[in-house]
């Protein structure tokens, strides 16, 4: 379990195919306690597990299904990621709860500034956009947000300096692919409402 706060920037430093999956080496600044292997971190918000840790980053493997179906699959080396560890019992909840189960991608849109804030739109499929609800948290790369508009084939998030500081999203740029993971509140709601398929 996550709560959509990057906590720190990593880069990719080596992809290896293997099978139909692949292994990612990501580089990160040293935590303050240790990573240790076995552990879970939010990797563009995709929960992975660590592999192997090393004195400057960790490896981890990645399936096939999850190469499709987020952009870890189109990462290359140098390509920047934002981290977050998993949450332990009694750490303060600054974002929303995340499951670090992407339901799919988005793409950026647009890009314009609004005084100081950006205004980021994401176009996406109308089965993530049910899940989209005006004013509601969706994770995107991973970062917590609100949803600021809604339009029929997409939303927008507002992304203050701040976030454009600590995250990947100081680079963002039209046409990049976004993982997207809508409220897991909202998703239960769809679930016994019968509006989310199996």
């Amino acid at each position: 379990m996550f709560t959509g706060i990057i906590e720190k920037r990593g880069d990719v430093r080596e992809v290896a195919v293997r099978g139909e999956g692949a292994r990612l080496k990501i580089g990160y600044p040293a935590w303050d306690s240790p990573v240790a292997e076995g552990e879970s971190m939010a990797v563009n918000g995709v929960c992975l597990t660590a592999a192997q840790i090393g004195a400057d980053g960790a490896v981890f493997d990645v399936l096939k299904e999850t190469l499709d179906r987020t952009n870890l699959g189109g990462l290359a080396v140098g390509t920047g990621v934002n981290l977050e560890r998993s949450l332990r019992v009694g750490d303060r909840l600054g974002g929303h709860f995340v499951t670090g189960h992407v339901d799919g991608i988005a793409r950026v849109q647009g890009i314009r500034s609004v005084g100081e804030d950006v205004i980021v739109r994401l176009a996406c499929c109308e089965e993530l956009m049910g899940g989209v609800v005006m004013k509601g948290s969706v994770a995107c790369d991973g970062i917590s947000l609100t949803v600021a508009e809604i339009n029929i084939d997409g939303f927008a998030v507002h992304i203050v300096p701040f976030t454009r500081q600590e995250t990947t999203w100081g680079v963002l740029c039209e046409g990049d692919a976004v993982n997207i993971e809508i409220d897991m509140l909202g998703r239960y709601v769809r679930r016994y409402s019968g509006t989310l398929n199996p």
